[in-house]
């Protein structure tokens, strides 16, 4: 009887016994075991692994169990010839390529933290390792404390007004969204074009047809929509501010289609021309479902945001949240209590403003020359509209330093629209010139 190619790890988690058994049924599956294949007796396969012979015998027990084996009295152990009844080989396996160098990536979600805050930021996860979690699933609401702290931030930043029990804490905001379409009539949803890509892919996940909205112009007319989704105080990615008027016009658009609109309100806090405009849903608290995001104030890493749904879609939402434990991860709801509280959040979105404030027209003397800007300059980016092939070729010229740039058109589906989207947020001073050093190279050649 052949050796079987197996090793066990006494430094491993995992007990011989187990590891035994999961060699065996990777050897079965991959086809080096065959069907009516005679295993060797636990005696020689203890011999052969220097374990006991109880380790081997529970080992074959428990692949016996599963039906991966089975013995034949006085004659051994043997591959079950069920054992592989509808399972198809494996493909082969090849090498998987050598990542290339990890570039530093320009994006328009990542924040600038200043170095200064960040004892407060450790602080506020010495107090979650303190505190006593929740004895099963909690509140499908979300932490109680944290959606009164959201609530209070929401009228004093936002303008606008809701009830604690209002705020639906989420794991971000296309995580609100997803809470949010299996409770509209079915149908298809308008998205901004460009737009947000993860909200497209979201509604299209959810089974739904995206119809595009030409990101810039007034929405006159939603008819056949369940939902349009819109980025009205600072559109992501072109940057320009939805005006009055084309606000009025949407919300009567949508009264008309008896659609919802869906605010993605995800960097308002970090316009640094004007005050933030108020919330799209402070004028129409029954039509407009208000999705905001802790990952532009804190970090993306945090996976949190908030979902203020009108009030007859509330119920609905927290129901099914409730019966399939969906959710916000505790400790996350948890230090983003603390970093509320404690001041935190404020203090870091006054310094990033600042920064944002400073960095914004040094992209824009770098680009000028080469591009249009596309919006007003607001918030951790902006965006520059050009050629495809310029785009391209900057964007090129960007990775061989070192920096990742996301082009335009990766944002768009039927507008046509081509240029950079150059964030400036997660990188250093240092980093941010490097970057455009190496843009302009491109661009000028």
């Amino acid at each position: 009887m052949p050796t079987l190619p197996l090793r066990v790890d006494r430094a491993a988690s995992d007990p011989l016994p187990a590891q035994i058994a999961a060699q065996i049924r990777g050897l079965v599956m991959a086809g080096t075991l065959r069907r009516a294949d005679r295993l060797p007796s636990s005696r020689a396969l203890a011999g052969d692994l220097g374990v006991s012979r109880s380790v081997a015998e529970q080992a074959y027990e428990q692949l016996l169990a599963e039906g991966w084996l089975h013995t034949r009295r006085g004659a051994g152990t043997y591959v079950a010839p069920t054992a592989l009844a509808g399972v198809s080989p494996p493909p082969a396996v090849r090498p998987a390529p050598s990542p290339g160098p990890t570039l530093v990536r320009l994006d328009t979600g990542t924040p600038w933290i200043d170095p200064v805050h960040r004892a407060g930021w450790r602080r506020a996860w010495r107090e979650v390792s303190a505190a006593a979690p929740p004895r099963g699933y909690d509140d499908p609401r979300g932490l109680p404390e944290l959606r009164r702290a959201l609530a209070d931030r929401l009228a004093r930043t936002r303008g606008l007004d809701v009830d604690p029990d209002e705020v639906l804490v989420t794991a971000g905001t296309a995580d609100g969204l997803r809470n949010l379409l299996p409770e509209l009539p079915q149908g298809p949803v308008a998205v901004e074009d460009p737009g947000y890509r993860a909200a497209v892919e979201t509604v299209r996940l959810a089974g739904r047809r995206v119809v595009d909205l030409r990101a810039g112009e007034p929405v006159t007319d939603l008819r056949g929509c369940v939902a349009a989704y819109v980025t009205p105080a600072h559109q992501h990615p072109l940057g320009m501010v939805m005006s009055a008027a084309d606000r009025l016009g949407l919300l009567a658009a949508a009264a008309a289609a008896g659609a919802v609109v869906v605010e993605d309100d995800f960097d308002s806090e970090f316009r640094y021309d004007v005050a933030p405009v108020p919330a799209l849903a402070s004028l129409d608290r029954g039509r407009v479902a208000y999705l905001g995001t802790a990952a532009k104030i804190v970090s993306p890493t945090l996976r949190l945001g908030w979902l203020v749904a009108p009030a007859s879609l509330t119920a609905a939402i927290t129901h099914r949240r409730r019966v399939t434990h969906a959710g916000a991860a505790w400790p996350s709801q948890r230090a983003l209590l603390t970093l509320l509280r404690d001041g935190w959040v404020d203090k870091v979105v006054r310094t990033a403003r600042r920064v944002y404030a400073e960095r914004a027209p040094r992209v824009a003397a770098a680009l000028a020359p080469y591009a249009e800007l596309a919006g007003p300059l607001a918030g951790m980016y902006s965006t520059w509209l050009l050629p495809h092939a310029d785009a391209v070729r900057a964007r090129d010229s960007a990775r061989l330093a070192g920096f990742e740039i996301n082009l335009l058109r990766d944002y768009s589906r039927s507008s046509g629209l081509t240029g950079l989207v150059v964030g400036f947020g997660g990188v250093t001073d240092d980093e941010l010139d490097r970057a455009l050093d190496a843009l302009t190279r491109g661009l000028g050649q």
